[in-house]
């Protein structure tokens, strides 16, 4: 049988480690995004949008517009919200769109 030193099993342990066990990085809790980024990614998914990224059916209307940006900011989000019921013209959800920052938080 195979002797095994100190320094060996402290090599050993250390490969182990770097194989198997998550970085600090995965450990560390996701911190939130704030209102503020949102309205900056919300802002940069308008630019997108007028300059033609997401094609003339996010052009057409306000409120095409608006269901285009809500999937840009959070595609999970506006799948899960937004999807099978997207908004109208004219209209303002406002339970929906407490739903949709409350899973913005959450994701």
């Amino acid at each position: 049988m195979a002797y095994i030193d100190n320094k060996q099993k402290f090599i050993l342990l250390l490969i182990f480690s770097a194989l198997f066990l998550p970085s600090p990085a995965v450990l560390a809790k996701r911190r939130p995004i704030s209102d503020g980024e949102i309205r900056e990614k919300k802002l940069q998914c308008y630019a997108d949008i007028e300059s033609g990224l997401w094609g003339q059916k996010c052009k057409a209307t306000t409120v095409d517009k608006e269901n285009c940006a809500l999937e840009c900011l959070s595609p999970v989000c506006y799948e899960r919200v937004y999807r099978s019921d997207p908004l109208e013209e004219g209209e303002k959800d406002t339970v929906r769109s407490q739903e949709y920052k409350y899973c913005m938080h959450k994701i």
